[in-house]
């Protein structure tokens, strides 16, 4: 069976009412499917994406030499089988990918919003879906299944939206996001609004995708390390140096400096730093237990099924906030879930990279 990928766009004009009391109107929001949809529409899974992320999570566009960012885990045969299910895949609202973000054009005059882009947080980017599914008449999925804040954004529709998904499986994420992730993003905030040419947020965005923006490259060398691990850098890297510096040059590099530089710089050319703003902070504002009493009130409108699962050496989003997520279902009697915590030295992008490790509790969790 083919993959059947396809991208689309939604237009909406009705106002989008966020959680900080500002709308946003009008709005786009692209997104990407692949499979067939069955007649009753019960066979529809859900992925939601990360920070960096996008709607391209599975297979390969006509003029890219890499997959989707989940290629390993969806398609024909693979955990998430698309020739039984049809999965779709949404760009965030706030990102920078073809759903409406700082850098869309504003109407009635088309410049760009920059600045005027009111915060969003995780809460809306769910609303925004959900909206969006309401339009392709979906009104109960199969499961929704993503990792860090796609895991996120998953645990936010299971609390707000109890009833849309059959089953929900977030992994390597948190109920709310702790100081440490937080003073992750700060320092590549900082590197970003204090590089000259970031102009304040007034920059060229193609003179950006041209040059990059060395404030977000260093913002994002931060996020590199916090997305990795002690043992994954020492077994990856160890202390190998690039063989054609000298070990006393000044600016003679270590194999894992090399990585972070490329992918620092790299990364400048495809993400948009404004975008990268605004959702590290909707990143930083997640809170489940906002608008509850407490994590146990937010807790008591579940009614998915849910299947979490945590990574050992996981340092941006510990394995014991999942724990907690775990022990919080317990104490209010909810028997209806599962948590694994995988065995893993490679840190945070295991769910990215590591996917043999965890593909068949995503399998054994659909399959029920």
């Amino acid at each position: 069976m083919s993959l059947n990928l396809q991208t689309h766009t939604q237009h909406f004009t009705n106002p989008l009412y966020l959680e900080s009391g500002r709308i946003l109107e009008p709005y786009d929001i692209t997104y990407e499917t692949y499979g067939h949809i069955n007649e009753d529409k019960s066979n529809v899974i859900v992925i939601t994406h990360a920070l960096t992320g996008s709607h391209h999570a599975a297979g390969y566009y006509e003029d890219e030499n890499k997959a989707g960012w989940w290629d390993g885990l969806i398609g024909s045969k693979k955990a998430i089988d698309t020739d039984k299910y049809f999965v779709i895949c949404t760009n965030v609202i706030g990102s920078c990918f073809g759903s409406t973000g700082p850098m869309s054009p504003q109407t009635p005059h088309q410049e760009p919003y920059r600045y005027k882009f009111p915060v969003v947080s995780i809460k809306d980017m769910v609303k925004a879906q959900r909206i969006l599914f309401d339009r392709l008449d979906i009104h109960r999925v199969e499961a929704i299944i993503g990792g860090s804040m796609g895991g996120m954004q998953a645990l936010q529709f299971a609390i707000h939206y109890p009833n849309f998904a059959k089953k929900i499986i977030p992994l390597a994420t948190t109920y709310a996001t702790q100081a440490w992730a937080i003073a992750f993003n700060k320092v590549a905030q900082e590197a970003i609004l204090k590089d000259p040419d970031f102009k304040q947020g007034y920059y060229d965005p193609e003179l950006i995708k041209e040059q990059g923006l060395t404030g977000m490259a260093i913002g994002r060398m931060a996020g590199h390390i916090s997305f990795l691990s002690h043992e994954s850098m020492k077994e990856k890297f160890a202390r190998e140096y690039k063989r054609d510096d000298g070990l006393y040059e000044l600016f003679g590099k270590f194999q894992v400096e090399s990585y972070l530089e490329y992918n620092g710089y790299n990364f400048t050319k495809w993400f948009d730093p404004l975008t990268y703003l605004y959702i590290t902070k909707a990143i930083n504002i997640y809170d489940l237990g906002r608008g509850f009493d407490s994590l146990q009130e937010a807790f008591k409108k579940i009614t998915a099924e849910l299947h979490l699962i945590s990574f050992r050496n996981d340092l941006l989003f510990k394995n014991s906030e999942m724990k907690t997520i775990s022990d919080t279902l317990h104490e209010i009697g909810n028997k209806n879930h599962t948590y694994i915590d995988i065995d893993s030295d490679y840190g945070h992008d295991a769910f990215l990279v590591e996917i043999e490790k965890f593909e068949h509790y995503i399998k054994d969790a659909l399959d029920g």
